[in-house]
């Protein structure tokens, strides 16, 4: 595909507009990332201790890095009592008499 004909995206960060390569079924889900990030870096800003872009974006990766990490481990965990339960039930189960022996 040439640049002529790629598809691209317009996102904002921090009121700065940027141009994004995109496929068009992926554009709103593009959009809505940009949102998010752009809010994050909106409120690291805000604070006013931070004022370079550049540390701005590092700082809202670094954040939205944990996030992410925090929702992996919260997901695993839940996989994890979800599986025990699905044990003990199999378990439970398995000892109760079957309908046809009652």
């Amino acid at each position: 595909m040439t640049d002529a004909t790629r598809h691209t995206t317009d996102i904002s960060l921090l009121e700065r507009s940027y141009t994004i390569a995109c496929p068009p079924d992926q554009q709103e889900r593009l959009e809505r990332a940009a949102r998010y990030l752009d809010r994050a870096m909106q409120g690291i800003h805000a604070q006013g201790k931070i004022l370079d872009r550049e540390k701005v974006a590092i700082m809202a990766a670094l954040n939205l890095a944990n996030e992410l990490l925090e929702l992996h481990d919260e997901r695993r965990s839940s996989e994890q009592s979800v599986n025990a339960l699905n044990e003990r039930l199999t378990q439970a189960l398995s000892g109760a008499p079957s309908p046809d022996r009652r």
